[in-house]
């Protein structure tokens, strides 16, 4: 084997790359990111803050939901309003940042379970195939 960068270090090397990057991307999005919905039908006001009010905030839009597709149309619903947040505003600076440590830990772990000393995708000299 020559000497040099093992695959161990390589794929530590990658991990932490990219923990770097990812969450040092995340931050000027959080700074950057406004929390303002497009949506918004209103604003209440409740102890000096206001809050915006949604659409599928009103008992109208919830029952309309209900009456044309069930109680799955509105879990549905839910769902599709819940998940496309995590791509909007501050939420996804969270998201990209979670994200981030999740592929940053997966390198870690392939890496941490690598051989000491050994490249990815090497073969044994010694293999007769």
């Amino acid at each position: 084997m020559k000497p040099g960068i093992t695959g161990k270090t390589r794929l530590y090397l990658i991990a932490a790359v990219i923990l770097v990057i990812g969450l040092g991307g995340a931050v000027p999005i959080y700074l950057a990111a406004d929390n303002n919905p497009d949506r918004v039908l209103g604003y209440e006001v409740i102890g000096g803050k206001a809050y915006p009010i949604m659409p599928e905030d009103s008992k109208v839009y919830m029952h309309d939901l209900e009456l044309y597709g069930g109680k799955a149309n509105v879990l549905a619903a839910e769902f599709l309003s819940w998940f496309g947040g995590l791509w909007r505003g501050k939420s996804l600076a969270f998201t990209v940042a979670f994200l981030t440590i999740i592929v940053s830990f997966g390198f870690f772990i392939v890496a941490n379970h690598l051989p000491s000393g050994t490249e990815p995708g090497a073969t044994d000299e010694n293999d007769s195939r």
